[in-house]
């Protein structure tokens, strides 16, 4: 992942005997300074010296050119920025280059790398590679990528295969290209086409705290000593920080690792260890040699040097399963270690494909920027997302570690065994994912409905995104790593699972099963892009007839992935109810008259319908298509007019549906009179899609609220937590209006018969569906002010106070509405309290719940602190906590205007301290303008974007859908806050007071 914008300066320098220097800096890397050459210079050689940096592979002399650059450096490519003394390059997105692709005349094939990373000293690498390529078109430039390493010119070295003791090619130059982070070795006469050569050279890294690479993390142990560990994170740009390589994923090539360690910590790779032996020259030093592993591309590749201790299984089919996390947190990792070995084995059986590798490991970190990476064989963890500890940890934090292990493990086939061609089709690994999660987690916990739950977690969640005019079409072009990091989004993750599942749906499942196992058998250990599984799948579906012959997968999937966006299908009743007219458009919040967006979207649209008389929930098959070139179809044979008609069975489409008014009618009365007729998935459905439908000006809002008031009879988990999720955007620009009182009052009056029946206490033997439910019911029920949530929150917070050892007093499914409503009611004693508990604890899921508590404080000042605190080393903050930390003040209703005056004038400090990370930017512009509904907010956006053009790095995207939520908020509050008052005083929760 790129560095922050003010350290993008070239970080691959020379290494000589006389004029070169090294500093390793905390954050930023490796920097040539030459007003201190001689003194960096002294103290990096007697590192060398002191540790034997040296000690491996020292490759004799090669000829150079290098009479404009002193010493053997790296002279930087025609047009580049010079490398020494030159301030930090700064690109605006519109003039990062776009042409960063390697070119194709060297494929390799076999890497063998040697990594000795120092931990305990300067967190310095040291570094020898070999990487054999073949020649597939003459050239005479060697070109890899390369990135924060420092190259030992005079140990580069070409040879041919055939002839590894010979004279070898001679090299004229070494060149970088800063921009495209490709190194160049300029070689005196053309490699011969099909023939096979090794590039060797020594060089050292650093061990960065920018959570990407290869980068150094630490802990505190019971002692209160630093521990200090080094792990990778290579996705999707990153390998080549800690090697040099071929750093794309469709160069793929088999690798052969040597990791050093001190004796007393341990090294694991994506293979398993084949032996160990002591270094020699380095007392208490070995080399750890693992074997060869399968062809993956280097974003998969993965190393860990740590002190961690592990547990192990053996799954049904006979592969090594083990669990890693620090001592004092193993016992954490059983709950993971023993689904995980059951989802692996359940995925053998679905793919109809043994799982390749000997063995898994799954590691849990303290400093962890994602939830997880899928690395082969090795998969890397957030401690929040792989560890569970049962008195401490709730049933969210274990279906969290169920359906992040489940992700990570479909990877191994989707995404690792079969890989996209370029991260254009990223989707293809992450939908995949998201979606095979769901499956994985409900294999292996049935009870817990996970497929119901899928459409609250997914499928509401990224509705709400995509029907912005700022989304992207899910399968996209992207170049520049910025533009890379950008696009792992809601888009790619949530947006693939929903399309897959609706794929899923209307093939049949046979069907799709086998397509998908066709499909990684045919391109084992190769690349594919997206067509090449639609054809696969074109050909199950005309095999088991459930596609027409003349219609493919292409066409239809093409119209999801090709376009963003989605419709909203309207079906128009005739006047008696026989038949129907339905029709397609393009859903949108809001659509902008000054647009200049000219593409006619339509899409080919499964239809599957139900009628009062049948009520027949389970033919999610469609009936009848509506096809990208159909203006409308008419559906007949329906009932007549007094009974209704629901389409999207099951929701398993990713459409809305909107109806004429007499059958939105029919369906609010069968909904207040019997709403179990209704399957519990449409009934979530009729709620999201009615909401939505009113947000955009395409409903009144007095019909979806009449719908709401039939909550009141509902017990399901999945209606009520989209209800909650949609009356969210009502409540939140409600919150600083007058008419507030009235909203409370209403939302109040739906959640009482609810808490009733649920009550406050936690019965951890309920089903897992049913303390889901009451957990969100709380959370809404404090937050509303509900006078005996609060009052026992409150209460049971004080009585841990007086026993803070005590894990019995909260239940853990209780903490989060506890802690959240005891801060905000509480001063700073109770805050000091909380930060003193976040410190000792040893759970990472308590630690992540304490600090988004800590948010929840009413106190300015205590929020500001709290706002300073996240982003300053040492402050007990993790740098992967900070955006948890500043959205819980942003989400907080008295932090919001604070956490985004805060992220306007610190962008840059920001920015130069958390880098720029798959989610850290987008997220934080999210959380921070999401309220936003006044001009003025407008405004100070688009200033802010403008005046910050050049240095939005990956949040360049979300700042745009900013902007445009933002217009939209204010247009729905003008347009529907009066509508909204109205109907609350028609129904009895007046916003007046009263004058007599």
């Amino acid at each position: 992942m790129p560095e922050s914008a003010q350290s993008k300066q070239i970080l691959t320098m020379e290494m000589n005997e006389s004029a070169a220097s090294v500093s390793f800096g905390k954050k930023n890397g490796c920097y040539i300074k030459r007003s201190v050459a001689m003194l960096l210079t002294i103290l990096f050689v007697s590192s060398l010296v002191a540790t034997g940096l040296l000690v491996y592979y020292l490759a004799p002399n090669v000829n150079q050119t290098s009479n404009n650059y002193r010493g053997r450096g790296l002279e930087p490519a025609e047009g580049d920025d010079t490398i020494e003394g030159s301030s930090p390059a700064t690109h605006s997105s519109d003039e990062k280059v776009k042409d960063v692709r390697l070119p194709t005349s060297l494929r390799p094939l076999h890497y063998l790398v040697r990594l000795q990373p120092f931990i305990r000293s300067n967190f310095s690498i040291a570094g020898y590679v070999e990487v054999e390529v073949e020649v597939v078109k003459e050239t005479s430039v060697f070109t890899f990528h390369m990135a924060d390493i420092i190259t030992h010119n005079d140990t580069v070295k070409v040879v041919d295969v055939e002839n590894r003791n010979g004279k070898g090619v001679s090299i004229m130059k070494q060149t970088y290209d800063n921009q495209r982070e490709f190194y160049h070795a300029h070689l005196q006469q053309p490699l011969t086409k099909g023939h096979r050569y090794v590039l060797s050279m020594e060089f050292t890294g650093y061990l960065n705290d920018q959570l990407h690479g290869f980068y150094r993390s630490s802990y505190k142990d019971t002692t209160e000593n630093e521990r200090w560990l080094a792990v990778t994170q290579f996705q999707p740009t990153d390998a080549r920080r800690a090697f040099p390589c071929f750093d794309e994923p469709a160069m793929k090539a088999t690798f052969e690792v040597f990791l050093a360690r001190e004796t007393d910590m341990s090294a694991i790779s994506n293979m398993p260890k084949i032996k160990s032996q002591p270094i020699e020259g380095q007392q208490g030093w070995m080399w750890d040699h693992f074997n060869t592993s399968v062809p993956m591309s280097t974003y998969l590749v993965a190393f860990l040097v740590s002190d961690f201790s592990s547990k192990e299984v053996t799954t049904q089919n006979g592969v090594s399963f083990r669990t890693w996390a620090r001592e004092t947190a193993i016992n954490q990792a059983n709950y993971s270690l023993e689904i995980g070995s059951k989802i692996l084995t359940f995925f053998e059986d679905y793919f109809s494909i043994p799982y390749p590798l000997p063995k898994q490991d799954m590691v849990a970190i303290p400093d962890f920027a994602a939830g997880a990476m899928e690395n082969w064989g090795l998969i890397t963890y957030r401690e929040t997302a792989m560890l569970y500890d049962p008195k401490v940890s709730s049933a969210y934090n274990k279906q969290r570690v169920a359906i992040v292990v489940a992700h990570e493990l479909a990877h191994q086939w989707f995404g690792n065994l079969v890989t996209p061609e370029w991260w254009t089709d990223l989707w293809l690994n992450e939908g995949f994912a998201s979606f095979m999660e769901y499956v994985g987690t409900d294999h292996a916990e049935p009870e817990w409905q996970m497929m119901e739950q899928f459409i609250v977690i997914d499928l509401h969640k990224v509705f709400r995104l995509d029907c912005l005019e700022s989304s992207h079409p899910i399968s996209i072009p992207v170049g520049h790593p910025d533009e890379i990091n950008e696009i792992f989004d809601t888009i790619s993750y949530s947006k693939g699972a929903s399309i897959i599942r609706m794929m899923k749906f209307f093939l049949m499942e046979a069907t799709f099963r086998k397509g998908l196992t066709n499909y990684l058998n045919t391109r084992v250990y190769a690349n594919a892009e997206q067509d090449d599984l639609w054809d696969f799948l074109t050909q199950a579906a005309h095999q088991d007839l459930t596609l027409a012959k003349d219609v493919t997968v292409k066409t239809i999937m093409d119209t999801w992935t090709l376009q963003m966006g989605y419709p909203v299908v309207k079906v128009t009743r005739s006047a008696d109810g026989t038949s129907a007219t339905v029709t397609q458009e393009r859903f949108l919040l809001r659509k902008d008259a000054n647009s200049t967006d000219t593409h006619v979207y339509r899409w080919w649209v499964p239809l599957s319908y139900t009628t009062q008389a049948t009520a027949d929930f389970s033919k999610t098959a469609p009936s009848r298509w509506l096809s990208k070139t159909d203006s409308k179809i008419t559906i007949q044979s329906l009932p007549d007019s007094r009974q209704w008609v629901i389409f999207n069975l099951q929701e398993t489409g990713y459409y809305r549906v909107n109806y004429d008014e007499n059958n939105w009618k029919l369906l609010i009365k069968q909904l207040k009179a019997d709403h179990t007729m209704i399957h519990v998935n449409n009934r979530a459905q009729l709620i999201d899609d009615a909401l939505n439908l009113a947000q955009a000006g395409q409903l009144s809002y007095s019909l979806p609220l009449d719908l709401a008031a039939y909550l009141k009879k509902e017990t399901s988990y999945t209606p009520w937590a989209t209800a909650l999720d949609n009356l969210k955007y009502i409540h939140k620009l409600f919150s600083r209006t007058g008419a507030y009182g009235a909203l409370k009052d209403f939302m109040l009056s739906l959640l009482e018969p609810l808490y009733k029946s649920v009550g406050f206490q936690d019965s951890p033997t309920d089903p897992h569906i049913d303390q889901s439910k009451r957990v969100k019911m709380l959370k809404w029920a404090c937050k509303l002010g509900h006078e005996d949530c609060v009052t026992q929150s409150v209460s049971l917070f004080k009585q841990w106070m007086m026993n803070p050892k005590s894990d019995s007093i909260i239940s853990p499914n209780l903490k989060d509405v506890v802690y959240c409503t005891a801060i905000a009611a509480g001063k700073n004693k109770e805050w000091e309290f909380a930060w003193n508990q976040y410190l000792n604890s040893n759970v990472g899921s308590e630690k992540s719940r304490i600090l988004k508590a800590l948010g929840c404080s009413k106190k300015i000042w205590i929020l500001s602190r709290y706002l300073e605190m996240a982003f300053i080393e040492d402050s007990g903050i993790r740098k992967q906590d900070v955006v948890q930390v500043f959205e819980s003040v942003a989400l907080n209703e008295v932090g919001r205007d604070m956490a985004w005056t805060y992220l306007r004038d610190q962008w840059h400090n920001i920015t130069d301290y958390m880098g720029s990370g798959l989610f850290t930017l987008p997220r934080l512009i999210k959380s921070a303008t999401d309220g936003m509904s006044k001009e003025l907010h407008l405004n100070e956006l688009k200033q802010f974007q403008s005046a910050n053009k050049d240095h939005l790095s990956t949040a360049r995207r979300a700042v745009a859908q900013a902007i445009e939520r933002t217009q939209n908020n204010i247009e729905w509050l003008n347009k529907n806050g009066p509508v909204i008052i109205q109907w609350l005083a028609d129904n009895g929760y007046s916003s007046k007071l009263r004058s007599d």
